[in-house]
């Protein structure tokens, strides 16, 4: 289990027990970052790609 699983489980667990009492989606917060920071890099990747083919 990577670092971004178990960090959203601590905070599933926390949360259900009530020892914190934060939004859920500030729970998930591990996850959607993830996955911002993935897309990030992929569109970065791909400008990149657009600029040295010379078709941007």
């Amino acid at each position: 289990m990577g670092m971004i699983a178990t960090l959203t489980l601590v905070f599933i667990v926390l949360k259900c027990l009530d020892l914190i009492a934060w939004s859920w989606v500030w729970v998930f917060c591990p996850v959607w970052l993830a996955v911002l920071v993935a897309a990030v890099l992929f569109l970065l990747i791909l400008v990149e790609g657009r600029i040295k083919t010379g078709k941007w």
